[in-house]
């Protein structure tokens, strides 16, 4: 008699072990979600709990602050991005063609770069002060009235002009996306120039203007630089002075931690914000939009409706920089700048390339893997890019600096021999907190960059019998090869203008090209800090007009 077998149901699937690329994606999301848990976890198990002290004394005002710093951001970006984006893409002035590319160019000038140039030039005793005295034969600033420089209201206008070309990328594009036919039917039917904007093209590029802001918001929340120039109390601000001033990490946790909230609540604003949008394209080809000209004296307003915002983002902080490096050419031969400069192009380097070689294994092993994972892996690990530098400076910190002193005890009880602190006494930190930084860029373009691919041909070398890896090499690469070098240029330019988190983590006596202009410019030493100024909007101009010319 035959034993008897046991038979499999057909209804019966064996679970699906996960390979290494699966594995390999799942522990790099891990890691990059791993300073917001770190922070949170820091928050809710403090040392020293002083939240009913932060809650009674600074919270309120860091959150007022903060809350009018967005406000201010958040109205003048939509105003001048929007305005600016239709003006351009409806309309014919002098000038238009011009400021079609460059009013993309304040997106190479860090924010707090601008704050410099900003104060340098409307202070006291700045440039436009001192020639308006000499002018009107003024003696001292009793005999007139001048705005205050070193305000809230400053910062707001910097910020601004360094950030609303978020909104103003996002709003053209959606503003040429549309038919030309869909303008023409509005005029047809009586409507102006202003009725035109109103109910035709503002509603339909709203779910564009609405995230460009929201970027825009998140960098004002993440911003440090700016406000400390400005005097201005932020939740940023106020956590680097409840950690470095008071040494107090809990405190620094909990302050860390609204910010978080913030960031998460901005991003589920724009979310509901066009939950019930839904906005389709014809299924035959669109008109394009045709830019009609302006006549008489408004074709002149439209000229400086485009050059204030690019003359205040661009303009202002080149020239100001310019004439300093001028003025000062030994700064340009300093030892200083040069070891600011390797150091910069080290970790950035390394950050990038680690970014973009985590983002292309994750993303290809949730794309091997199928459904399930990427539907919930790939939106999370962007929130790196949302949380400020400081917070995600902080959540790395603190678990590295322990780790560090366990290692380092441990080989010295064993071996006798201490190595040090290998992660937060080198780069090593700073290179790790670049690429958790801004992984969602790289991870949002390689993904981006793999859809574009026909899935054919990974599929036909497959049934050729090529392995994942080789699939990837030989088939995916050559084809995103434009991609993924775009991806590790922006990652880079990124790097270089970070400030918080460079200012956190970077190890004794080492310096960036952005801590350097940081330090030598709170000194009131901006002759000594514009090379290295320069050297970073020159970085950063390279990415932008590379964007310009992908977008023309």
């Amino acid at each position: 008699m035959m034993p008897e077998q046991k038979t499999q149901s057909p209804f019966f699937c064996a679970p699906r072990l996960p390979d290494g690329w699966t594995l390999a994606a799942a522990i790099i999301g891990v890691v990059v979600l791993a300073p917001v848990i770190s922070v949170v976890w820091i928050a809710f198990h403090p040392t020293e709990n002083i939240w009913p002290h932060l809650m009674a004394t600074v919270m309120p005002r860091y959150l007022a602050t903060t809350g009018r710093m967005m406000l201010g951001v958040g109205l003048l970006t939509a105003a001048m991005g929007t305005g600016a984006a239709w003006l351009v893409t409806m309309y014919r002035f002098p000038g238009a063609r011009f400021f079609d590319r460059a009013l993309l160019l304040p997106l190479a000038i860090p924010a707090y770069v601008g704050a410099y140039a900003l104060v340098d030039f409307f202070d006291y005793s700045g440039a436009l002060q001192v020639g308006l005295r000499s002018l009107m034969g003024w003696q001292s600033a009793r005999d007139y009235w001048f705005p205050p420089v070193r305000s809230e209201g400053a910062a707001i206008v910097v910020l601004s002009a360094a950030l609303y070309p978020y909104v103003f990328l996002l709003a053209r594009a959606a503003f040429r996306e549309q038919s030309g036919g869909c303008y023409e039917v509005a005029r047809a039917l009586g409507s102006g120039p202003w009725g035109v904007f109103f109910r035709v093209g503002l509603p339909l590029a709203r779910p564009a203007i609405a995230a460009g802001v929201a970027l825009a918001l998140m960098e004002t929340v993440a911003d440090y630089g700016t406000a400390t120039h400005f005097g201005v109390q932020t939740l940023t601000t106020g956590l680097f002075s409840t950690w470095l001033t008071t040494g107090n990490a809990g405190g620094a946790a909990q302050i860390a931690g609204v910010s978080l909230t913030v960031i998460v609540l901005l991003l589920g604003l724009e979310r509901w914000s066009r939950r019930n949008a839904r906005f389709h394209g014809s299924a035959r080809q669109a008109r394009p939009v045709e830019p009609q000209p302006i006549r008489g004296a408004r074709r002149w307003l439209a000229t400086v409706a485009c050059a204030l915002p690019f003359a205040m983002g661009f303009v202002l902080p080149v020239a100001v920089m310019t004439g300093h490096a001028i003025r000062k050419p030994e700064a340009w031969v300093s030892p200083g700048l040069g070891r600011a400069l390797v150091n910069t192009l080290v970790t950035g380097g390394l950050a990038a390339a680690l970014t973009v070689g985590a983002a292309l294994i994750m993303v290809y092993g949730l794309r091997l893997r199928g459904r399930g994972l990427p539907r919930w892996i790939l939106p999370i690990t962007a929130l790196g890019y949302a949380a400020p530098g400081a917070v995600l400076a902080l959540g790395l910190l603190i678990p590295l600096a322990t780790f560090d002193h366990w290692f380092a005890d441990t080989l010295a009880a064993t071996t006798g021999w201490d190595p040090g602190l290998l992660l937060t006494g080198t780069a090593a930190a700073l290179v790790l907190a670049y690429a958790l930084r801004f992984f969602g860029i790289a991870q949002g373009a390689v993904d981006a960059a793999f859809g574009r691919v026909s899935p054919n041909l990974p599929l036909a070398a497959r049934a050729l019998g090529r392995s994942p890896a080789r699939v990837l090499r030989d088939v995916y690469l050559p084809l995103m090869r434009g991609s993924v070098a775009t991806a590790l240029l922006v990652v880079f330019v990124d790097c270089v203008k970070e400030l918080p988190a460079t200012l956190l983590l970077r190890p004794f006596n080492y310096n960036t090209l952005a801590t350097r202009v940081f330090e030598l410019a709170s000194l009131e030493r901006l002759g000594e800090a514009a090379p290295a100024a320069l050297l970073v909007m020159g970085v950063g101009l390279i990415a932008v007009l590379l964007v310009a010319r992908n977008e023309g």
